[in-house]
């Protein structure tokens, strides 16, 4: 089987995921994923597309991710497998799609605006 190459983006986040079959082994940035992600939950969301359609073991995966916090890294990596695992057979795309995990999410932090604190916050008002 060829290398499949898919890309999952999250607020600032974005995943690019190699993907070949193998025994089930990440490598994300040059760490494994336990190290990567020492929180259990994050090593979770990453493994939810592959314990959905049972694929869990059956493909190693390199992943280069940068940018935005450690939730949205875990979940561009979820869109990018997920996306992945549509590719190797159509068949997984309906599990998927129900889950939602093939959505990108679109929420991004909203810009400042000139003349407030933040990008709704106003400065205090003074009436004196």
């Amino acid at each position: 089987m060829e290398i499949v190459n898919k890309i999952g983006r999250r607020k600032t986040s974005v995943a690019r995921l190699y993907m070949e079959s193998g025994k089930g082994e990440f490598n994300i940035n040059g760490k494994s994923l336990e190290s990567y992600f020492p929180s259990d939950v994050l090593q979770i969301i990453v493994k939810q597309p592959l314990m959905l359609v049972e694929q869990n073991g059956n493909f190693d995966f390199k992943v280069n991710v940068n940018g935005g916090g450690p939730k949205g890294q875990a979940e561009a990596i979820r869109l990018a497998i997920s996306r992945a695992l549509c590719e190797i057979d159509a068949e997984n795309r309906s599990p998927l799609k129900k889950e939602g995990f093939l959505t990108r999410d679109p929420r991004m932090v909203e810009r400042k605006k000139p003349g407030r604190r933040k990008a709704r916050r106003a400065f205090q008002f003074s009436k004196r």
